[in-house]
């Protein structure tokens, strides 16, 4: 094994799951590193009306291209929605859509702020049930600041997205963000809260989300990690709640 390789291993796996935030991290060059969602499930109640998602096995693979940057594909090749009105339920089920990211550091390695640059480009493969069929594109900055001398961490994932409209016939602007406070409760758990915002201004109308979420992590060694989640939505056009379990690990 190289130097590098030998180098890599001996720091914690550091992924982008649990939480709506992004780690301001790169996977190591040379290394591949797999991030699957084992189960995501959320529901959303309004006038009459249960909403509910399923999700297996969304899983995002990346590549470490070199000391500061990564590739990655996020695929599912699984997911359901259920609609329940008035007795009556509607159902599709099928494979999602493909993400495409690329993912640079923008400052020292081990320095206490990190700062990412982000692109994401969605290409849809979804059929029209699930997805809006659409080419979207987003940039995300991910920004991680360690408090010194404590078990503290402080992020935040500002997002700025091209997204397609609801009628389909063009494109607007949307934009995200999540703040996250981090504890390190030991060397293996690590525990977060976060607050979610999202702005979407499509012309036929602006939706506004919110959400309060918690999570965990826990390693099993350097290169492999257990997560789970809870989000709780803060408005009625945010689902409800959402439960999730996933595992991740380098290789």
């Amino acid at each position: 094994m190289s130097g590098a390789a030998s180098a890599a291993d001996q720091q914690p796996i550091c992924a982008d799951r649990p939480g709506k935030a992004t780690s301001a991290c790169t996977v190591p060059v040379g290394h591949w590193q797999l991030e699957t969602g084992l189960a995501d499930w959320t529901v959303q109640k309004d006038a009459g009306e249960r909403d509910t998602s399923l999700v297996l096995g969304e899983t995002t693979i990346k590549y470490g291209i070199s000391d500061s940057s990564d590739v990655e594909i996020d695929l599912t090749p699984w997911q359901r929605v259920t609609t329940r009105v008035a007795g009556s339920r509607e159902s599709a089920s099928g494979i999602g859509d493909l993400n495409l990211v690329y993912k640079q550091q923008l400052t020292l390695a081990g320095a206490p702020l990190q700062i990412i640059a982000m692109p994401v480009v969605k290409i849809p493969m979804a059929k029209h049930s699930l997805g809006n069929g659409k080419w979207e594109a987003r940039l995300l900055v991910p920004i991680a600041y360690s408090i010194p001398k404590t078990s503290l961490s402080l992020a935040l994932t500002p997002e700025i997205d091209w997204a397609a409209d609801a009628d389909g016939h063009g494109h607007h602007a949307a934009m995200a963000q999540v703040a996250s406070l981090g504890l390190a409760a030991s060397n293996k758990l690590t525990v977060s809260a976060e607050l979610w915002r999202q702005w979407n201004w499509d012309p036929a109308g602006t939706a506004r989300q919110a959400s309060a979420d918690g999570a965990v992590a826990y390693l099993l060694n350097n290169n492999a990690q257990l997560d789970a989640g809870a989000n709780f939505g803060l408005n009625r056009e945010t689902p409800d709640v959402e439960l999730y379990a996933g595992y991740s690990e380098r290789f």
